[in-house]
């Protein structure tokens, strides 16, 4: 298991699990990152990635890239 910030883009990988707790989570799970589901990131930079999940693209920061483990 690794953070998705990690992650290679192009890539499909599939979420293991969510850290965080209380309405951080809760937010992250809101965009659709949830165990099992699949994301692919788009493209990345220092601060942020831009993610596919679930039919939809997201942008995410890095610290929220830290909390989801593929």
């Amino acid at each position: 298991m690794m953070p998705l910030i990690m992650a290679d883009a192009g890539m499909v990988y599939g979420i293991k699990r969510i850290g965080g707790e209380g309405t951080q989570r809760q937010f992250i799970e809101g965009l659709g990152f949830v165990p099992g589901a699949e994301v692919v990131i788009i493209s990345k930079n220092a601060d942020n990635l831009i993610v596919s999940i679930k039919g939809s693209r997201v942008a995410i920061n890095k610290d929220v890239a830290l909390k989801i483990m593929i």
